[in-house]
């Protein structure tokens, strides 16, 4: 057959048949082979792609910043992914027009403000000062190399010039610092009566009628959560990890394999002095600072110390305050000129004047660690635990992969997947579609999965749910109970109708008795005499934010119209608790310029100005958005491709 449409795929017709099927593999079969636009996009800014990976590495950033600054206080319920998303891509989306703002208004950070700013973080510094072996092995944690790690800090820094820039625009005039602290150094006296719901409260029946009209117009507040249960297999890296030590032959050969990694090489402790120079300067500056470096090296070999002498005129302003120093480091870490210098000299001695890129530098050696390898005997143990994690994420990997292909297989139980691989089936609590499970059941994904369509309309198992990234571990559950979202029958709920009316009735009577209090003292009388059998409280001159006075009375009383000479501003308003108060301001003091000290002026003009400047910033923002082509892609809003 095969031989026939041969022979008579001949002539014309067989041409034409060959170019229109050549013409859409040209389009887009050998974009798609190349894997050229393959990566979805989730928005664009000014022709600027984000793409997927991007956000959802952000996404995993924010999340991961999250968990470590809230520590034990941090719950998955408590952020709503789609919300959380959406508010990682607008982030993003600001970010570059951030960006790409500074990079038409020509904003750099130059190297020095780069190597400055390394050698300043703490996270790096050992000692209170910079380590280079720290600073690599915090990058190794982050999965990051150096020269990654640097671009992200000159963005960074770039990204932070702009905001900068714009809030240092913002000038204070005296006038608006004058009511500033008019208006914020402000005192009111106050007096105040608080009436308390207890004092009403009444166990009058309360009626039928009212009891079902409140039912009626609140049956949302009785509604019970559409909620299930589910029976679900845990599968993660420790139950399927062997107990079995590795032998020493195999622990041995895993050594000599990487002996690198148990070796430290040679490393110096350095401190220098540095006379900037741009490296395009012309010869004149070359001179100049050629010069000031040679001079300088003749007073230390007159006796000076290079340490005072680098905190006096060195112009590194990483190192120049602590003397110069540059911590320690091993070779191939500096500019090649610095690191050859540094690597040759003895303890003690300084060096010749050296030029880098960053201008001359003074270079003094102040101490010296030999190069030395860890025995096999001290690297054994973490050979032991490498080798054990290894072998079971190894095995982690392939049970997950069976667990896949059983609970796939036998998609309408969970018995033989749990008797192939040896795991336990076990029962959850009741789960709304806002969360409730606990531990492995919190993450969203298995919430998310427990009511999709497939898990809770069809009945069968979930597929394999990973709860957190990298987490080696997975989840495989199927509904066993679902109850629908309904109303609680007015039976059930009458109890608690009857309490929140009856509490009503207090709280009302309560700000009605607090409202006339109010208008007594309005009509002439004063506020102990007409508040008899109520104690009231007088806690004089208050600031704004005094706490000796509950924040509901003491933002009521700041929000009372100035009082006349002679009289009383006065009002009434219910708390948040049930109570009521009856309030009534005596006597205003404006705050004066006069009262504060210099350092206090200076520190609260400079807020007041900032405050002012980020304002200006947001707006400036907001109009660089309204001005931007910007598309979002709905992938975005709260689901990707990789859920």
């Amino acid at each position: 057959m095969l031989q026939t449409i041969r022979d008579r795929a001949q002539g014309w017709i067989a041409w034409a048949i060959v170019i229109l099927i050549s013409i859409p593999f040209a389009l887009w079969g050998i974009q798609s082979y190349l894997g050229v636009g393959a990566e979805p996009v989730v928005a664009t800014v000014n022709g600027t792609d984000i793409t997927e990976r991007q956000f959802n590495d952000n996404y995993r950033g924010v999340m991961a910043r999250l968990r470590e600054q809230l520590g034990s206080a941090y719950r998955p319920e408590l952020f709503k992914e789609k919300a959380t998303r959406a508010q990682v891509l607008e982030n993003m989306i600001r970010d570059n027009l951030v960006a790409q703002t500074s990079q038409d208004l020509g904003l750099r950070a130059s190297d020095p403000e780069i190597r400055a700013a390394i050698m300043t973080n703490p996270a790096f510094q050992k000692d209170g000062t910079f380590d280079n072996a720290t600073y690599e092995r915090m990058l190794q944690l982050q999965g990051m190399s150096p020269l990654q790690y640097e671009d992200s800090l000159r963005q960074s820094i770039v990204g932070s010039q702009l905001p900068r820039t714009v809030v240092a625009t913002e000038i204070l005039t005296e006038k608006e610092l004058e009511e500033a602290v008019r208006l914020e150094r402000q005192k009111r006296r106050l007096s105040y009566v608080r009436v308390p719901r207890s004092a009403f409260s009444s166990d009058e029946p309360v009626s039928d009628q009212e009891i079902s009209g409140y039912y009626e117009s609140h049956r949302s507040q009785f509604r019970t959560p559409e909620r299930v249960k589910v029976r679900y297999l845990v599968l993660d890296a420790d139950s399927v990890a062997s107990k079995e030590i590795p032998g020493d032959e195999e622990l041995r050969g895993l050594y000599e394999a990487g002996k690198d990694r148990f070796t430290q090489p040679e490393r110096r402790h350095v401190r220098h002095i540095l006379i900037a120079l741009d490296p395009k300067a012309d010869e004149t500056a070359q001179n100049a600072a050629k010069e000031k470096i040679t001079q300088i090296r003749k007073r230390i070999d007159g006796g000076e110390e290079l340490t005072s002498l680098a905190k006096e005129l060195s112009e590194d302003p990483g190192s120049a305050g602590q003397g110069g120093d540059l911590g320690t480091f091993e070779q191939g870490v500096m500019d090649p000129a610095f690191d050859k210098a540094a690597f040759s000299l003895e303890v003690g001695q300084v060096s010749e004047p050296v030029r880098s890129p960053f201008g001359y530098h003074l270079i003094e050696v102040t101490e010296i660690e030999p190069k030395v390898t860890k025995p096999f005997e001290k690297a054994k143990d973490r050979l032991i635990t490498e080798l054990q994690k290894r072998d079971s994420e190894s095995r982690y990997y392939d049970e997950l992969e069976r667990l896949a292909n059983l609970s796939y297989e036998t998609s309408d139980s969970l018995e033989p997947v749990a008797e192939a691989l040896g795991l336990k089936i076990q029962t959850s609590d009741w789960i709304d579609r806002a969360g409730g499970g606990t531990g492995v059941l919190a993450g969203p994904k298995v919430v998310a999965a427990a009511f999709s369509d497939e898990v809770l309309e069809e009945g069968i198992n979930s597929d394999v749910i990973e709860p957190r990234p990298n987490g080696l571990e997975a989840v495989v559950l199927r509904v066993v109970e679902h109850e629908e979202p309904a109303t609680k029958p007015l039976n059930e709920v009458r109890d608690r109708i009857v309490g929140i009316l009856r509490d009503k009735r207090a709280a009302d009577a309560a700000t009605a008795k607090a409202a006339e209090l109010s208008q007594a003292v309005g009509a002439g009388g004063d506020l102990a005499t007409v508040s008899s059998g109520y104690e009231v409280e007088e806690p004089g001159l208050i600031t704004r934010d005094a706490a000796q006075v509950p924040g509901q009375i003491r933002d009521y009383a700041f929000g009372l119209a100035r009082p006349a000479k002679g009289k009383a501003s006065y009002g009434s308003l219910p708390l948040s608790d049930g109570d009521a108060a009856a309030v009534v301001v005596s006597e205003v003091m404006d705050g004066s310029l006069k009262d504060l000290d210099e350092a206090t002026r200076v520190q609260m003009s400079k807020g007041l100005a900032q405050g002012i400047g980020r304002s200006y910033y947001e707006d400036f923002l907001t109009d660089l958005e309204s001005r931007a082509h910007i598309e979002r892609n709905p992938l975005a809003e709260g689901e990707t491709a990789d859920d």
